[in-house]
């Protein structure tokens, strides 16, 4: 009988240890047998990828990548989680937004997976103060959490909440959720300030009678869906809690009781890992606000996850099911304390009753059948995520001190700082899209012009007039809206003929791209029959390099007598004289799809 050593199974122990510089040649080999000269040196930062604000994602990352350390779960820094037992007990806290339209969802709901309600009230875009009871009605006020967003009716819609606490019998050591209370974040997002006094008062009173109610959101969404990197959205985050930190203090409640008032909010997207590391970083920045005030044991951040809007399309829009999935589990994983999962046809209008099943169901299946929250801080110890963590915290705490040194959040605003600096990244990001460098799934990319249109009742316009929203899909809907408007006049769409040269080997992969470039426009690729036959004055000729070294010329020229208007070549720019436009992967997309629609007299 064989036994084994004391230590366990060694695997490959008789053989030496590899180094980071021997992989870095092995590398820069392999790139070197694909074309691409580089150094040893060099071979690992061909390989990495550009993040927002300055940081890069690289291939390996091992024990040398060092990270301060990250505590453990309850102590400060509070990377790995505001209280010692993590989400184990129960896991996330399930939070469903409700707007007028749906507040008789509510009940449906909470006997459905959810644990506490979002409510918009008031500002002429969520339920009126006055209906609060009503919404209420038959909900275990001591049972689920309520949040108010009230915009700058919170006092009111706050004071009427508290009514219904008192009339309802809930003990006050029973209420919990958030009064809503966001000043700033109401003027990041309507450019309008309202009375912050009554605040503080109601501020002292949670602090004193209602331990589980907090007064005041630091709702970070506004900068996020204006186009926001992760580092700016922290650094507005944590500026905008110092202002408040400053003003509760300043009407005479301590330090502890004033980071215990407030509760704060973050997006979470599909970019799962820099997700993780953004509420793990927002935890660590935070905490050290906490020890510069004097109270590092009371800095763990409250946070609350809400799926990006900025991610959802309105094109294939049962794609968003995916998307809040991954975001959900990146929360989940980063140790949020709530979580929102936005209904996958919020970016149509008012969400339907399988939309919002779908939506609480995330988060079940996440938390029951997956046991997300079994472990606490699932990806802490990941060289990756601790050094993506650390270099995003510095980000984010970059920024915050650039605001604080513009006079503070409120300044920031109102000087266009922080818009200025959200534009720019925005504009950025912008590009990336274009040029689908950064592809979106049926939209920039596997687009489908056959697809049904999902019709949602419309939903209440969102506040506006302070910075604006965007989303991923916003140039590419332009242009899918145009194509769609010239179908309803005139009964089809712009077409454009894909001429396949050659074999079939040649010509389907640059087929298939061009296919798809085309209908991300809205233009319709047809394939069948000849030029002549297709009904299109466009074409594009598709094949490999070799064959259009031979056939290029000559095919585009036959076409141009058949009576071809404009004739692309799917691939990099060359010296053909009958080629027009050049597509090939990286090009500007938007660009090239919005001219061809102009040439071609579709409206705009």
């Amino acid at each position: 009988m064989t036994v084994l050593p004391d230590d366990g199974l060694s695997l490959a122990a008789e053989f030496p240890v590899a180094t980071h510089e021997q992989w870095q040649h092995l590398v820069a080999g392999v790139l070197r047998k694909s074309g691409k000269e580089v150094s040893a040196d060099e071979a690992e930062d061909a390989l990495s990828t550009a993040l927002e604000d300055g940081l890069r994602a690289r291939p390996l990352y091992t024990a040398r990548d060092d990270a301060p350390p990250a505590g453990l779960p309850g102590f400060a820094p509070f990377v790995r989680g505001g209280r010692a037992a993590g989400n184990t007990v129960g896991g996330w806290d399930v939070r469903q937004r409700h707007t007028a339209a749906a507040s008789g969802q509510v009940l449906t709901d909470l006997e459905n997976g959810v644990t506490s309600l979002w409510l918009a009230v008031g500002d002429g875009t969520g339920l009126p103060v006055s209906a609060l009871p009503s919404a209420l009605d038959g909900v275990y006020l001591d049972l689920a959490a309520i949040v108010l967003d009230a915009g700058a009716e919170t006092d009111t819609a706050a004071r009427a909440l508290l009514r219904l606490y008192e009339e309802k019998g809930v003990a006050p050591d029973a209420a919990r959720g958030n009064l809503g209370a966001d000043p700033l974040g109401h003027e990041a997002r309507t450019g309008d300030t309202y009375d912050s006094a009554p605040l503080a008062e109601l501020a002292r009173l949670c602090a004193e009678r209602y331990p589980g109610l907090r007064t005041l959101t630091v709702d970070a969404l506004p900068y996020h869906e204006a186009g926001g990197s992760a580092a700016q959205e922290l650094g507005c985050s944590l500026a905008t809690g110092v202002a408040y930190l400053r003003e509760l203090t300043g009407a005479g409640l301590t330090v502890e009781q004033a980071l215990a008032q407030l509760e704060f909010r973050y997006a979470a997207s599909a970019d799962q890992f820099l997700t993780v590391a953004k509420f793990r970083a927002a935890r660590r920045l935070w905490a050290r606000v906490a020890e510069a005030c004097g109270a590092p044991g009371s800095g763990a951040q409250l946070q609350h996850a809400v799926t990006s809007s900025v991610m959802m399309t309105r094109r294939d829009p049962w794609v968003n099911m995916l998307r809040t999935t991954i975001a959900t589990l990146a929360a989940g994983v980063g140790g949020a304390d709530s979580v929102t999962v936005l209904p996958f046809d919020h970016a149509l209008g008012l969400p339907d009753a399988f939309a919002r099943r779908i939506a609480r169901n995330t988060s079940t299946i996440l938390i029951e059948e997956s046991h997300l929250a079994r472990v606490i801080d699932p990806a802490g110890g990941s060289w990756y995520v601790e050094r993506l963590t650390d270099e995003l915290a510095q980000a984010g705490w970059e920024f915050f001190q650039e605001i604080e040194r513009a006079g503070g959040q409120a300044a920031a605003l109102r000087s266009g700082l922080v818009r200025d600096r959200l534009a720019d990244t925005w504009s950025a990001r912008s590009r990336k899209l274009a040029t689908r460098r950064e592809p979106v799934t049926g939209i920039s990319e596997f687009p489908h012009l056959a697809e049904k249109p999902v019709v949602r009742e419309p939903a209440p316009e969102p506040p506006s007039g302070g910075l604006p929203r965007v989303r991923r899909d916003d140039a590419f809907e332009v242009l899918r809206a145009r194509s769609d408007a010239h179908l309803a006049a005139t009964g089809a769409r712009p077409r454009v003929y894909l001429a396949a040269l050659g074999p079939a080997a040649a010509h389907t992969a640059r087929l298939t791209f061009a296919a798809n470039l085309f209908q991300a426009g809205g233009v319709e690729p047809v394939t069948d029959g000849t030029f002549e036959e297709s009904g299109a004055q466009d074409v594009c000729l598709c094949s490999s390099d070799t064959v259009y070294e031979e056939r290029a010329e000559a095919t585009a020229r036959e076409l141009r007598d058949a009576g071809a208007r404009h004739v692309f070549l799917a691939g990099r720019p060359a010296a053909y004289a009958e080629v027009d436009t050049y597509v090939f992967a990286g090009c500007d997309a938007v660009a090239v799809l919005s001219a061809t629609l102009d040439r071609m007299g579709v409206s705009r």
